[in-house]
């Protein structure tokens, strides 16, 4: 019997036979999710002997919604999410014009998805443009519901535009906009409650994990009460929640300032031996490059919205590209989550059998492990990894790789599911 999945002081409460809605996607969306859902099915039938099984109930959106009922987002299927806690989906496109900005960002703000959950991992074989993509093991925290994710903005040439422009320069002192009467203008909001609740999943994803660091990502040299504002109430909270767990950078500098470097390193190898987390910041332009010179320094990375699109696409591109590249959008609290493929809807491409499924299935991945069935999830992280190792692959990948097989995404597939 099929049972909702639920949440409790909490904690998932996850029956042998929960219902998942799914929104199946635009463009390529069919042959993804179609070919995604069959290895997702055996994998769980393997793990657990048939014990186990997941009951998918289809939701609408996007093309395909709008084509049946007019709606591009039907409240049905907001519903369905907010009822059943946890759902998965294909990519969206977003209409054009007006009425919503993307469905995508609809879906995270409505249900309150604060951490849009990102981890980075090379598999071997994929061919990647570094020379070490082995060293990229990542996961990225970004904020999903503040900075310019809030859409906060006014066209030059408004009404609305003049009344902002009029507000900060007769009201607020302002003189530093350049070319006032053709310029745009955009808000970003950045709280201290959306960073601790962001900064805390961080932490707790770290200590769970056993991960030796979390890395604060901004751009508060120039931004100093947002973005700055960012990394002074992430340190702030993990000092006051987590202050014997962790070890975080001011304390570095403190030392540092009182007793020489030679004594901070000290104190921070003792706490590195001592399990602690490190809790540290960088600016985001020099992250980016870091990433490319020593990515073997970062595990768990907290950031905004904006720069954490920035760090999550170059991050994928190291290991092999977005198609590869999965994602969720996550509220702890509440136990609300989707699990999504990361790349778009790719019109050109779509009913051609070519494209490639492992973003949508290594989001699969992170769904079976977000409600406790991680062995499901490993055999088709394992099944992957013995593919990519032997060179099959859809074509996105096959055709870089050495004695690569190219293959078509339903033969790539029926492969994996035999390989579980």
């Amino acid at each position: 019997m099929s049972q909702k999945v639920t949440i409790q002081n909490g904690t998932l409460n996850v029956p042998d036979n929960p219902v998942i809605p799914f929104i199946e996607g635009d463009g390529v969306g069919k042959e993804i999710w179609k070919n995604a859902q069959s290895v997702i099915d055996k994998a769980i039938e393997k793990a657990y002997a048939g014990k186990r099984k997941i009951e998918w109930k289809e939701v609408l959106a996007g093309e395909k919604s709008f084509n049946e009922n007019g709606s591009w987002l039907p409240e049905e299927t907001m519903n369905a999410f907010r009822e059943y806690l946890v759902g998965i989906k294909g990519p969206l496109t977003t209409p054009v014009g007006g009425g919503i900005r993307s469905l995508n960002v609809a879906l995270r703000q409505d249900l309150d998805l604060y951490v849009c959950l990102r981890p980075v991992r090379w598999f071997k074989g994929v061919v990647s443009p570094i020379k070490t993509p082995e060293k990229v093991n990542m996961t990225i925290f970004r904020e999903n519901t503040e900075d310019i994710y809030a859409g906060i903005e006014w066209m030059q040439g408004t009404p609305e535009a003049a009344k902002f422009l009029e507000f900060l320069q007769e009201e607020m002192g302002v003189k530093k906009v350049r070319f006032p009467e053709t310029s745009s203008f955009g808000v970003k909001p950045v709280s201290v409650e959306g960073t601790e609740r962001l900064v805390h999943a961080a932490i707790e994803y770290a200590l769970v994990n056993n991960l030796p660091s979390v890395t604060i990502v901004h751009k508060g040299n120039i931004m100093k009460f947002t973005e700055g504002g960012f990394k002074n109430w992430g340190y702030d909270l993990a000092e006051r929640e987590y202050g014997d767990k962790v070890f975080i950078w001011p304390q570095w500098e403190k030392i540092k300032n009182e007793q020489g470097e030679a004594e901070a390193n000290a104190a921070l190898k003792k706490a590195q031996s001592e399990g602690k987390i490190v809790v540290k910041d960088v600016i985001a332009d020099a992250f980016l490059q870091n990433t490319l010179l020593k990515p073997a320094e970062y595990s768990v990375i907290a950031t905004l919205n904006l720069n954490g699109d920035y760090v999550s696409d170059q991050l994928a591109a190291m290991v092999g590209g977005i198609g590869i590249a999965p994602g969720a959008n996550i509220n702890y609290k509440t136990g609300h989550a989707i699990f999504e493929a990361t790349h778009g809807t790719a019109p050109d491409i779509a009913g051609k059998d070519t494209v490639n499924p492992s973003s949508l299935l290594l989001s699969a991945v992170m769904l079976l492990e977000y409600i406790g069935w991680n062995e499901a999830g490993e055999l088709i992280t394992n099944a992957l990894e013995k593919l990519y190792g032997e060179g099959k692959a859809t074509h996105d990948l096959a055709r870089f790789m050495e004695n690569g097989t190219s293959l078509s995404t339903s033969q790539f597939s029926q492969i994996l599911a035999e390989t579980l």
